[in-house]
């Protein structure tokens, strides 16, 4: 699983309770994914061929409490490739203690931009899946 960032957790990810809302846990997931894509896979290759990566499940975990302060490191591996669906697992984790926060698994398929339904997972994209 390799680490694709970390966020300090700011005021406004925090809800009524004080804690980080669980829907700021599935934004900073996105981020993470962002940071790798773009360090990791040609997303400009992606376009040309005209495909996006769509997600169609997300299944999370909450297992601790974070708060003001906090800072979150965020991890990201390749769980399952298949011809047209892949699914990362992702983990938040306290930096300083590596306790996992939350953790997923993210399935997405590869969605062709003009159609918006799924197509397989060619030999290229699988190559760039792959090394993650």
């Amino acid at each position: 699983m390799m680490n694709c960032t970390e966020i300090k957790v700011r005021g406004y990810h925090l809800d009524f309770y004080g804690h980080v809302n669980n829907a700021r846990y599935l934004e900073f997931m996105e981020e993470a994914r962002w940071v790798m894509s773009e360090e990791h896979m040609d997303l400009k290759r992606l376009q040309e061929k005209g495909v996006v990566f769509a997600v169609v499940n997300i299944n999370i975990n909450y297992r601790k409490q974070a708060g003001l302060g906090d800072i979150l490191e965020f991890f990201i591996g390749l769980a399952r490739i298949g011809n047209k669906s892949a699914t990362f697992r992702q983990e938040i984790r306290f930096k300083d203690t590596e306790t996992i926060v939350a953790d997923a698994d993210v399935t997405f398929v590869l969605a062709d931009l003009n159609t918006g339904k799924a197509t397989d997972i060619d030999n290229e994209l699988r190559a760039m899946l792959e090394q993650l």
